[in-house]
């Protein structure tokens, strides 16, 4: 195979490669842009977040992860929080502190705490216990109750606009 063939190949190979990324963002990735101050300081407001939706498609979510769920209020919105409660466990907040299954519940991501308390829950199967990292201004669990698993959009992976960090 000469030079010329060698390159046809290669821009052919690379175009489909970067057709198939296209169609695969199109369909399993989404970039909803944060309205609100509830994550903060991971993720702020005015922020465009890459939530890939096949990552609980394989698995469900793990304690720690920010994950983004249709939220029926006054208007249908994406909203981004972090699971902080499993099914089966029984969730309270007293004086902001977190507990689970009577243990406390370390949370190094907190970034403004509050003194608030949320009466206990035991999480129904197929549900999580979702609250913001900026836990003084967050209308989470603590107000509306669990997150179903049907309600899932996907996992926050990073903020993507505007660039701040990798």
């Amino acid at each position: 195979m000469d030079g010329v063939a060698k390159a046809r190949t290669l821009v052919s190979l690379s175009a489909q490669l970067v057709l198939l990324a296209a169609i695969a963002a199109a369909f399993f990735l989404r970039t909803p842009q944060v309205d609100g101050l509830s994550m903060e300081p991971r993720v702020h407001a005015g922020e465009f977040v890459l939530i890939n939706t096949l990552a609980y498609r394989f698995g469900p979510p793990h304690r720690g992860d920010v994950v983004a769920f249709k939220h029926e209020g006054p208007t249908l919105e994406t909203y981004i929080k972090r699971v902080v409660g499993l099914p089966g466990e029984r969730v309270e907040v007293r004086a902001g502190l977190v507990t689970i299954d009577g243990r406390a519940l370390a949370e190094p991501y907190v970034g403004f705490p509050d003194r608030r308390n949320a009466p206990a829950v035991t999480v129904p199967p197929g549900s999580f216990y979702v609250l913001g990292d900026n836990r003084a201004d967050s209308d989470d669990s603590r107000n509306w109750g669990v997150v179903r698993d049907a309600d899932l959009v996907g996992k926050a992976l990073v903020g993507i606009w505007p660039p701040r960090r990798i």
